[in-house]
């Protein structure tokens, strides 16, 4: 039996979105349930993957069932491919499994020519209509089909448009539209060197062929790494009977969202155009009208429009982005898809929707990206500072956020300052999918030209990227690289600031503050923490760190960096002096200045945290690194501690390492200097204890030791850390309940963690250094070549973002099961940057860890991760 590599609309469904790809499955799913779809057929995902299998060829097979439902297209229609009299004319179009807008390409009014223009033109009694969608298709067609840019074309219609003096395209008459043609054709054959191809199965099987290929143009593969879409999914090529929005005013095209896409609320939002199609509305060429508009013009076709966007949405049962025309008053719907939302946006619409009882608190947990919550954790601008502001220029509220940074026109400039350090502010007339490196670079994207649902709009909103679109108050010169506001020129690297919310672009740089989290993100949390198993911890190593994660929702702290706060301006002298020290009595004098110090940074964190536990690690990094390295600052330094400039800048040298990552750090700093140690856990003890006597708080701090590879390390250290508390306690009359573990980040510690677990009360997986040392390679060195196993597909995605699962998860598992057979209640988690990634602690669920930690940033991205583990794995 031959295999099936075309469905018609008929023969498909919502669940076929592998084969069929998005929007062939929603067009056949529209179509089954009996909403106005014009008919067509998908050439599915197989097919696309067959054609690169064939070196880039589509095969027999395929050509035959695409001409076999073309006939069966023209039965539907009664209309004929390549007729003079009645021509039937199809658009082809992209549809990737996962939505990717914008990302790859659409033809429009495939199979005219010279003859079957005509043929238009009489059927429809409209000759302007049918030569303006002649010279639309051959733009098009050069532009995706042939390669040619699309800035060449634009430049055409905007010669003609000056010639004629005319503003708008749909100003042009018939002559215009036929002189553009001849020059879009000349245009054609200078720059592709071959003639505008008449026959429209010829063009056909020419846009196909495009539409696979856009598969793997440089923008697509850019998106679908950074929105983690595999790359052997294939898109297909959706056939579709084109309905069209350029017949007059009794015609028009529009996108439109069932709920607001930056907001949530529950109200119908969109625009259209009338008497354009559908590149109009997203390019941004003509400022589009609100969909409210729709009602005075057209009543009738808003009604349906309206029934139609609630039979969808119950349906779907989400949220739904629908592209439609409406030809001389009669309604198509062209797309639907779950639309693209801000993070406010899927919060609001998640919860909403489970209070309407459309879905359940498990699917509204489920339906959100957990690291689109991030979105609604950044700054906004401070009021107090924004009244201060001089505003230059308003446009629209494309998508939510504040952002400050320096003007760069292109996107090769704007990674390139990126790149150096910049906060970057991209701004264009209009985006274009060319730009996708420059925007994810960008802080923030403003546009001159483009509506709420213009390019711009929609992937910054995906991005969770600021944007302001439609600012036509400035005066954008991309070639001069400026801009002019009122009487006001601003050149390239010059400091703007942009608020997404409200649409303001403002001079200067302001300041922000944090976000406030309240509402329906509150609710969500709640619901998320009724799922989930996993505890959630924080990475904090000061008071105000510590206070922001417990807002967020931390249940502790899964790590402290204790060598952080050596750096501080007012004790670095006192560290530095307990480095150089030659003698136990000279480094403990040092270090009794040191002590203070340490002990009220463990006041404010344990105040700022409460009863919750809190992880201190001790010293961990080699010595050499809080000594300077330049001559001008050993020399000052030595002035400082009263030494010699030589002895100094000789010990300096004595101290530095081949390589400090497997050096003279970690526990082996108190094996060989146990009295740093000593002088951090008396600091934690006495803390604990003033916390206690002086504000009712019971602490239970956990004392980690790092970097143990041996078992008589952590026996040696562990003996040191309960003789120095039990004298504190004792000394002080008071008892705190402590607990002492260690890091596993050392290979070997993984290997005999049966061992280790003899003294250890708890593990926490570091899971930094363990990645590191298992793979054999630095983080700080591996951004040379990371980039490059990825092109090369040696790694899905940088080992140091997402967890290993296959080598460094083995090590972590096995270290769990070792450690539990010798100490059952031992306490297990993980603090590494791997902590907050949601595919790492669904990895982290699964195998038993007890808690994760990370930044408080993304505290509640692994709250919800946690949840969203705890239902996917209880199916």
């Amino acid at each position: 039996m031959l295999k099936k590599y075309v469905y018609f609309f008929s023969e498909g469904n919502k669940e076929m979105k592998s084969l069929l790809g998005g929007k062939g499955a929603n067009l056949a799913e529209m179509n089954k349930i009996g909403l106005p779809v014009p008919p067509g057929f998908t050439i599915t995902t197989k097919a696309c993957n067959r054609y690169y299998e064939c070196d880039r060829e589509i095969d027999k097979e395929i050509k035959e069932q695409i001409f076999n439902n073309l006939k069966i297209l023209e039965r539907e229609t009664g209309k004929v491919f390549g007729d003079s009299e009645n021509p039937l004319l199809v658009s082809v179009r992209s549809g990737a499994v996962i939505s990717m807008p914008g990302m790859m390409d659409t033809v429009l009014n495939l199979g005219l020519n010279d003859i079957t223009v005509k043929g238009l033109s009489k059927k429809t009694n409209n000759e302007r209509f049918a030569y303006d969608s002649y010279r639309r298709f051959i733009q098009m067609f050069g532009d995706v089909v042939l390669g040619i840019p699309k800035y060449k074309f634009d430049s055409v219609l905007e010669k003609v448009k000056m010639e004629k003096r005319v503003e708008n395209d749909t100003e042009l008459t018939i002559d215009d539209l036929r002189e553009m043609i001849k020059k879009y054709k000349d245009l054609i054959k200078k720059e592709a060197r071959i003639d505008f191809p008449d026959n429209p199965e010829e063009q056909l099987m020419m846009a196909v062929k495009a539409v696979f290929d856009s598969w793997n143009n440089s923008r697509a593969i850019v998106y679908r790494k950074i929105n983690d879409i595999p790359h052997h999914l294939g898109t297909a090529v959706n056939v579709q009977s084109m309905v069209f929005g350029n017949m007059g005013e009794n015609s028009g095209t529009g996108v439109a969202f069932t709920r607001h896409p930056s907001t949530g609320k529950k109200e119908i939002f969109g625009e259209f155009l009338l008497n354009a199609q559908g590149e109009d509305v997203v390019a941004g060429i003509r400022t589009p009208k609100p969909i409210s508009e729709l009602k005075n013009i057209m009543p009738k076709v808003y009604d349906e429009f309206v029934k139609i966007t609630e039979i969808l949405e119950n349906h779907y049962k989400d949220m739904q982005d629908i592209e439609f025309t409406i030809e001389e008053g009669k309604l198509y719907i062209l797309q639907t898809r779950n639309g693209k939302r801000t993070a406010k946006a899927a919060v609001n619409i998640a919860v909403d929707m489970a209070n309407e009882g459309l879905i359940d608190k498990k699917t509204a947990v489920m339906r959100i990206d957990p690291q689109q919550i991030g979105q609604l954790l950044y700054p906004t601008f401070k009021s107090e500072e924004l009244k201060k502001a001089k505003k230059i220029a308003e446009g629209l509220p494309a998508s939510p956020g504040a952002a400050t940074g320096k003007i760069y026109f292109n996107a090769e400039d704007a990674v390139k300052a990126a790149d150096s350090g910049e906060k970057v502010i991209l701004v264009r007339v209009e985006t274009s999918p060319e730009d996708i490196e420059g925007m994810v670079k960008a802080e923030a994207i403003l546009t001159a030209r483009g509506g709420m649902t213009s390019h711009a709009a929609v992937v910054a909103r995906g991005m969770g990227k600021c944007c302001v679109a439609g600012c036509g108050e400035i005066r954008i010169e991309e070639h001069n690289k400026l801009f002019r506001a009122g009487d006001k020129v601003y050149r390239e690297g010059d400091f703007i600031s942009i608020d997404g919310n409200t649409g303001k672009v403002y001079e200067g740089i302001i300041e922000t503050k944090d976000a406030d989290l309240i509402g329906n993100f509150g609710v969500l949390m709640e619901w998320a923490d009724e799922f989930r198993r996993l505890r959630v911890r924080t990475n904090a190593d000061t008071p105000r760190d510590s206070e922001i994660a417990v807002k967020f929702g931390a249940e502790g702290i899964g790590l402290c960096r204790t060598e952080h706060m050596f750096f501080k301006e007012n004790r670095i002298l006192a560290v530095r002096e307990m480095i150089i020290s030659k003698t136990v009595e000279e480094r403990k004098k040092a270090l009794d200045k040191l002590l203070p110090f340490q002990k009220e940074d463990f006041i404010g964190i344990f105040r700022a945290m409460g009863c919750r536990p809190v992880t201190i690690r001790l010293l961990d990094p080699p010595l050499h690194e809080f000594l300077p390295n330049k001559d001008e600052d050993i020399k000052i330094l030595a002035k400082e501690i009263g030494v010699e400039f030589n002895a100094l800048k000789d010990k300096i040298e004595e101290l530095k390492e081949f390589n400090p990552m497997l050096g003279h750090r970690g526990c082996r700093l108190g094996i060989t200097y146990p009295e740093i140690y000593e002088m951090q856990v008396k600091a934690i003890i006495l803390a604990a204890i003033e916390v206690k006597e002086k504000f009712g708080i019971e602490i239970k701090p956990e004392i980690m030791i790092p970097l143990v590879g041996i078992e008589r390390e952590i026996e040696i250290i562990k003996q040191l850390i309960n003789q120095t508390a039990e004298n504190i306690m004792s000394e002080k009359g008071m008892k705190i309940a402590y607990k002492v573990g260690t890091m596993i980040e050392v290979p070997r510690a993984a290997l005999i963690a049966d061992k280790i677990a003899k003294h250890a009360e708890f593990f926490s997986f570091g899971t930094n250094d363990l990645t590191q040392m298992t793979f054999g390679f630095s983080r700080d060195d591996s951004g040379k070549f990371i980039n490059e196993y990825r092109e090369k597909e040696i790694f899905e995605k940088d080992p140091f973002a997402r967890l290993d699962q296959v080598g460094v998860g083995k090590l972590v598992e096995m270290a769990i099961n070792l450690g539990r057979q010798t100490r059952k209640d031992i306490k297990l988690g993980i603090c590494g940057e791997h902590g907050g990634e949601p595919q790492s602690i669904d990895f982290f669920h699964r195998i038993g860890l007890d808690y994760v930690s990370c930044s408080p940033y993304r505290v509640p991205i692994a709250r919800l991760a946690a949840a969203q583990a705890a239902i996917r794995n209880s199916n």
